[in-house]
């Protein structure tokens, strides 16, 4: 195995990018990625991934060869979604509904609602292309869904698993979005880090200043751009995943899985006293690893586990 394709053994077995990047195929499948890649100082075939253009194009690669996306764009300024560890969310999700199985939970009769899905539209690309599912994509930003749905329209098998709903209201997760009837086996979520925009603004200049020294392959965790609703909301993520626990209240018995990423190991112990307090029948907390980058997938459950046998003897 030649240095370019060592692999990552921290990522989920089934992750397709467990191997570092084959740029003489991902450039074969994109000629645009090709003037970005070069052999660094380490002696490595690799790009900077300090240039926010060369990331871009490498997620358009991505997302090309391996999910067969073909025209995938975000507007200037929006969050550029690291691929693989997305990909580990969605593999982790997969293993969740299947209870440690893996044959269980694939099929378009499985829907997931993607609370925030971005411009990118990356997790219903990943879950749909991987294992079949079907995606509602919620926002509160009209240009990123403007965005998303370009992406959909593009791609025949996306456009009839995927839909877009604006969410009118910064207040609410569930309300507005979710149909009176629906019922769905999953949410996903990446919520926003930062407590303020001076956080946010002092945290990426951190990133960014920790990647010009170590300009590598092991930096590709990063994201560039982002708009305030992406980085940041009042009192950061522990304040939004407690507001996304109260009120997935509403839909105890219409969601499988609520799920979410934690960045912070801090946030755990008060989301465990509230899922304690809204009588969480289940609770899961999975780590997950991307290069240095430490984050983990909270899920949990109002469904008994006979009640969880049942929904999926029934619906799937």
């Amino acid at each position: 195995m030649t240095p370019e394709r060592a692999e990552k053994p921290n990522l989920h077995p089934r992750n397709p990018h467990r191997f570092r990047y084959d740029f003489a195929a991902l450039t074969a499948h994109c000629p645009e990625l090709t003037p970005f890649v070069s052999v660094n100082e380490h002696g490595d075939v690799s790009i900077d991934f300090a240039n926010a253009a060369a990331v871009k194009v490498l997620n358009k690669a991505i997302l090309g060869y391996f999910y067969g996306v073909q025209q995938w764009d975000i507007p200037k300024g929006y969050l550029c979604p690291p691929v693989p560890g997305r990909a580990d969310y969605i593999h982790y999700v997969a293993d969740l509904l299947g209870e440690k199985t893996t044959n269980s939970a694939t099929g378009s009769r499985i829907l997931g609602l993607d609370v925030g899905v971005g411009a990118s539209c990356v997790y219903p690309i990943i879950g749909h292309k991987s294992y079949g599912w079907q995606f509602v994509g919620t926002d509160t930003d009209p240009v990123a869904l403007r965005a998303a749905q370009k992406i959909i329209d593009h791609d025949s098998e996306l456009a009839r698993s995927v839909e877009c709903r604006l969410q009118p209201d910064s207040e609410k997760i569930f309300t507005n979005v979710v149909r009176p009837t629906e019922f769905f086996d999953f949410t996903i979520c990446n919520p926003p880090f930062h407590a303020s925009m001076a956080e946010a603004s002092a945290g990426t200049q951190r990133k960014w200043q920790n990647l010009r020294r170590n300009n590598d392959a092991k930096s590709t965790n990063l994201n560039f751009g982002g708009q305030p609703t992406e980085l940041w909301c009042e009192g950061g993520e522990e304040a939004f995943l407690k507001k996304m626990i109260e009120q997935s209240t509403a839909l105890d018995q219409r969601c499988l899985w609520f799920t979410s990423l934690v960045s912070k190991k801090t946030t755990l112990p008060a989301l465990y006293k509230l899922l304690q307090k809204v009588r969480a029948a289940d609770v899961e907390i999975i780590e997950m690893a991307q290069g240095q980058k430490v984050s983990r997938m909270v899920a949990w459950t109002f469904l008994s586990n006979y009640e969880r046998n049942k929904w999926k003897q029934t619906r799937w």
